[in-house]
């Protein structure tokens, strides 16, 4: 049960039938990226060029209540995202998207699903042009850019390419003018983005998993760096600024993505199995039974006890009904953690058990679980780690502690080993991660374990980010 927590989930949907209820087609398929984000969404929808939208904190369901929807009414192009937490601050209303405005061409609305390693730079170059900013966000920098090079622009598909072009970092972006949808990724392709198609609309997502959940077809991954552009022509593509170094995430494969989606080619559920039958061979050890921390452990434990022979057995019960933002409640973390997890003593006690997890950030879970099954009885605790230490901040995809707070990054395997109480720990190998991706068409981006970033993030820092925080 990983401690990181990715930062948000995006879709578009365009269609050319009316009696397409689009509103309803896109809130739907916002469930299908409820891992993604869980402490605010939004949906953005044009009318007849008017765009309309509402958002709110929550999940899904307590953000976009009914009447709001009906308020919104039907369009032919519609946004959607989830949002999750950023800098380890809360989301502050103007952080929430869509973000709708207004500008020299009308009005543009934009989400995405990332992080700017150059933010500050940007942010301090449209200060000095007057900008006004309502948000300390990425998506209003962007904004800023589009409107800015639409002056002078042609086209929407030009002034989005100049704004992009002065981008660092990762981001997919999922953007509506009044006659268009558009989706950019990253030229590296850090940040996951796919297109298809649900019926008779075309379909912009963080993840292939919102077709197959509404009954879609799933056409392809967004290249890195190639920017599509939906209209009543279909769809168009702009591949300029592709062919270069690519790096996707690793820890879409981790953790971040749904087990049922495919990423650049990759079954998530597949590299997650492929994860826990070399952890099988690189730390095997005797015992009675393999239990997966829901609930990305799950696959990663499957395939340990194929390659192994040791039976699989559920060990851990979830709380399904508490999401990720319950771990912004102000409450002592143990509390949180007892709420969330219970020992199913029936399957543990007595036992010889190895607990699959996807990762260890600050270990304070991985203690818990270790706590939780000697409490149930277990006669042993052997930990296994379905990626490697994590020893680097991140500052391209998932809101990460200081590296000082990694346990990883201050402690020897023996030392987090003594500090959990298990006993014995083991990690996936760094070399192993290619494995995990290795029918991918795309190169991966393993900093998090490594060190070794893909691009430049010397001054990147999410505090100075949010120290432009806004206040009443």
């Amino acid at each position: 049960m990983s401690e990181l927590h990715d930062e948000c989930g995006v879709i578009g949907i365009y269609t050319t039938d009316p009696s397409v209820d689009i509103v309803e087609e896109t809130y739907l398929s916002l469930y299908a990226l409820q891992h993604r984000g869980q402490v605010g969404a939004g949906i953005a929808v044009n009318k007849d060029g008017e765009m309309i939208y509402h958002k709110d904190h929550g999940m899904i369901p307590e953000a976009l209540p009914e009447k709001e929807l009906d308020r919104l009414g039907n369009g032919k192009i519609a946004l959607g995202h989830v949002k999750y937490s950023s800098g380890g601050v809360p989301v502050d209303h103007e952080n929430l998207a869509p973000l709708v405005m207004r500008y020299i061409k009308g009005q543009l609305a934009l989400c995405i699903n990332g992080a700017l390693t150059n933010y500050s730079e940007l942010r301090n170059d449209l200060n000095q042009g007057a900008a006004i900013f309502q948000s300390n966000g990425d998506t209003e920098i962007i904004a800023y850019l589009i409107a800015r090079a639409r002056i002078n622009a042609s086209t929407i598909e030009e002034a989005v390419q100049e704004a992009v072009g002065q981008l660092k970092g990762a981001y997919a972006i999922a953007l509506m003018s009044p006659s268009k949808l558009i989706g950019v990724r990253d030229p590296m392709g850090i940040r996951p983005l796919c297109y298809g198609k649900i019926g008779t609309s075309y379909v912009i997502a963080s993840e292939s998993c919102v077709f197959d959940s509404m009954g879609g077809e799933f056409i392809r991954d967004v290249a890195p760096g190639e920017m599509i552009v939906i209209d009543e022509d279909g769809v168009h593509s702009y591949t300029q600024r592709c062919g270069g170094k690519t790096a996707l995430c690793v820890f879409e494969y981790v953790f971040f993505a749904r087990p049922d989606s495919v990423i650049d080619g990759v079954s998530v559920n597949s590299s997650r199995q492929t994860a826990g039958r070399l952890l099988a061979k690189q730390h095997p050890v005797e015992a009675d039974i393999v239990c997966g921390v829901p609930d990305c452990g799950i696959e990663s434990a499957i395939g340990y006890s194929l390659e192994s022979g040791i039976p699989f057995a559920t060990g851990l019960i979830k709380n399904k009904y508490i999401g990720r933002a319950f771990n912004d409640r102000k409450r002592n973390s143990e509390y949180l953690m007892r709420i969330k997890l219970n020992a199913l003593k029936n399957n543990v006690n007595g036992k010889r058990v190895i607990v699959i997890d996807d990762s260890i950030v600050k270990g304070k879970t991985s203690r818990h679980i270790v706590h939780l099954f000697r409490q149930a009885g277990a006669k042993e605790v052997h930990m296994r780690i379905a990626s490697p230490p994590f020893v680097s901040q991140c500052y391209l995809t998932s809101d990460t502690t200081a590296k000082e707070n990694l346990i990883a990054a201050t402690m020897s395997v023996e030392e987090m080993r003594e500090y959990m109480g298990a006993d014995s720990l083991g990690f996936l190998s760094v070399e192993s991660l290619k494995e995990l991706a290795k029918e991918s068409n795309i190169g991966i981006c393993d900093a998090c374990f490594t060190g070794n970033y893909p691009l430049d993030v010397s001054g990147t820092s999410r505090e100075d980010k949010y120290s432009h925080k806004i206040k009443p």
